[in-house]
């Protein structure tokens, strides 16, 4: 199978790059201004996302079976500060990728995310009422309706939660940040009160493949890992599984700083309507942390300890 990749330089485009490279599959991955090589890509494409023309170009030239969308401007902040850019890519860009996987006949899988609901419920089902409460929830949500709208017999959305795993730049996940910051110096807070349901990247990638390969599994679907837990916990499994000190992490609640009050409690999902018809299944977070490493860049600093 062909597969045409969007945002392949990411930690989830990574991912999912040698996920399908593994079973077989020619993967065609756009990557921005990231330079090196990243594994499981055949060919790598240089475009600009916002040019949405371009992209079309490209995507007919390639003529792929599947395309799978990983791109976005997913900081809350940073969308709402250029709106026009964050909807060009969270917005526009998948409206044109359903489109185009309409027109080749193509699998789309399209990412959303857990931000869509507003986390005041103890656990959301596949049918659950989302609620965005800030720009980047909104976004993601109108892209989902667009790729719906235009391509339902063709696309699977998938809402994922907070991502474990290790990026290309050792710089983009949960843990990876972590370590930036402690190689700084700078006292890290978790939250003990807000709780979510982290899922490795690979895992999530895998089941990304497994969609293109099958054709039973549209429409908006809920995935994450096995186990919810605060961030504060996540940190502190973190310090275990590494070895580090326990005082690395502070415990806060977001009501600490008015700055973080407004964010989600509670991100938690019921994954048995996908998990009991797929073969990958949902991890828990102690099978996480046995994947993860540390970020080359903070390997010297680590060491050092």
């Amino acid at each position: 199978m062909k597969i045409v990749l969007t945002g392949a330089s990411g930690l989830l485009g990574s991912a999912f790059a040698r996920s399908a490279s593994r079973r077989g599959h020619h993967v065609v991955g756009v990557v921005g201004q990231f330079a090196h090589d990243i594994a499981g890509l055949e060919e790598t494409a240089r475009i600009d996302l916002r040019a949405l023309d371009a992209v079309e170009a490209f995507v007919l030239e390639s003529f792929p079976d599947a395309i799978v969308n990983c791109a976005a401007i997913s900081d809350p902040g940073a969308c709402q500060q250029d709106l026009a850019t964050s909807r060009r890519l969270n917005v526009e860009l998948p409206e044109k990728l359903a489109l185009l996987s309409r027109h080749l006949f193509a699998t789309l899988v399209h990412i959303s995310s857990e931000q869509v609901f507003d986390g005041h419920v103890e656990i959301y089902l596949p049918d659950s009422q989302p609620c965005p409460p800030n720009e980047y929830a909104k976004q993601k949500l109108e892209s989902e309706k667009r790729v719906h709208d235009l391509a339902a017999e063709f696309a699977t959305t998938l809402r994922l939660p907070l991502l474990t795993g290790n990026s290309p730049s050792g710089e983009r996940s949960f843990h990876e940040r972590l370590f930036l910051a402690w190689e700084r110096g700078e006292p890290t807070k978790l939250f003990s009160d807000e709780i979510r349901q982290p899922c490795l990247s690979d895992n999530a990638a895998d089941l990304m493949v497994e969609l293109c390969e099958r054709n039973d599994l549209k429409g908006v679907r809920n995935w994450a890992g096995e186990t919810a837990l605060s961030r504060y916990e996540m940190g502190q499994a973190l310090l275990r599984h590494f070895g580090l000190p326990e005082t690395l992490v502070e415990i806060a609640t977001r009501g600490d700083d008015p700055k973080f009050a407004h964010r989600q409690p509670r991100l938690a999902f019921d994954l048995s309507s996908l998990s009991g018809k797929t073969k990958t299944q949902p991890q828990t977070y102690s099978e996480q942390l046995d994947s993860l490493v540390v970020p080359a860049p903070r390997r010297q600093w680590y060491n050092a300890l």
